[in-house]
């Protein structure tokens, strides 16, 4: 799929992108199904879905990239000339480079582009997402324990239950868990970290907000794994984290923002210092499924970053 994506990306660029004429006969079918594009959307409904979608990949892009790939879609207005050549140009100029570095640029934006279309969801799939999850984890005792606050929007009429997973692994005999209010905690069997189904009191309607939160505690250290992994199913707006070490001044995280897994190799990640007091806080927006969030601070086989997904 993912070479069929690249070749229509690679024709959707030509002309005037996202803006052309007759849109929908330039859109492929892989195309199509990773922006949601059905035969019953007209031409404005698709242009809407393939921009939103464009665009929501192109932020997880390198900020290299971001820029070329904007351009060469038309999904910048201050580059919304007719010709694919005037774009390149158009980015040539305002970063300073030859026009040949940024189709180089263009070309590599296509391709992981393509992957990141055939290997995460839109924002907009599934009846909820998540407005925001935030987890405190304190290390910095004997007996390590993790918050997990969440605030959930049902995207449709209805829903009345939502399923999760714990942000870190851990075997469930390591752990007490107790929800702390928002409904009804049902434990769900056969993962590698603790999930869970929660049960609202009553059903939510679409567009209203539903919090929970719940909270673990760990019999041991070594029942707390290294790391805090999220790999979100579907759409979140803001995972927020913070983690509390002891005030060694030596502690040194190991953090990943959206970073796309890959079969062949370990995804590399950002280093940060946890600050005097033994505190590292990180926030992270617009998450997509399928991408890799939060941080590492050992060699644990346990926080593979590929395992977390």
């Amino acid at each position: 799929m993912t070479t069929k994506l690249v070749h229509e990306l690679k024709t959707l660029r030509k002309g005037r992108g996202v803006h052309a004429p007759r849109l929908l006969e330039k859109v492929g079918p892989a195309l199509a199904a990773s922006c949601g594009i059905t035969r019953a959307d007209g031409s404005v409904a698709a242009r809407q879905k393939l921009v939103t979608r464009l665009s929501e990949l192109v932020e997880q892009l390198p900020e290299d990239l971001q820029l070329p790939a904007r351009a060469a879609f038309g999904l910048t207005s201050d580059a919304r000339l007719p010709l694919y050549g005037e774009r390149v140009s158009w980015v040539a100029a305002a970063i300073d480079r030859d026009a040949r570095t940024v189709r180089r640029r263009v070309d590599d934006a296509v391709h992981q582009l393509a992957d990141l279309a055939a290997s995460t969801t839109r924002r907009d799939a599934g009846g909820w997402h998540t407005a925001e999850l935030s987890v405190a984890v304190t290390l910095d005792r004997g007996q390590p324990e993790v918050l997990e606050r969440y605030q959930v929007v049902a995207d449709q009429d209805g829903v009345d239950s939502f399923e999760f997973g714990s942000v870190f692994p851990a075997r469930s005999r390591d752990m007490d868990v107790h929800l702390m209010y928002g409904g009804t905690l049902q434990r769900r069997s056969g993962l590698e970290r603790p999930g869970f189904r929660l049960v609202t009191a009553e059903p939510l309607a679409r567009g209203a907000t539903h919090d929970f939160a719940i909270r673990y505690r760990l019999q041991s250290r070594d029942a707390m794994h290294p790391c805090v992994l999220y790999v979100p199913e579907r759409p979140c707006d803001v995972f927020d984290l913070r983690l509390r070490f002891e005030h060694d001044g030596k502690r040194i995280v190991r953090t990943f923002d959206g970073v796309l897994l890959r079969s062949d190799a370990e995804p590399a990640g950002m280093q940060q210092a946890a600050d005097r007091a033994g505190d590292v806080h990180l926030r992270f927006r617009r998450l997509l499924p399928g991408l890799l969030y939060g941080a590492r601070w050992g060699g644990s086989a346990v926080c593979s970053a590929r395992r977390a997904s």
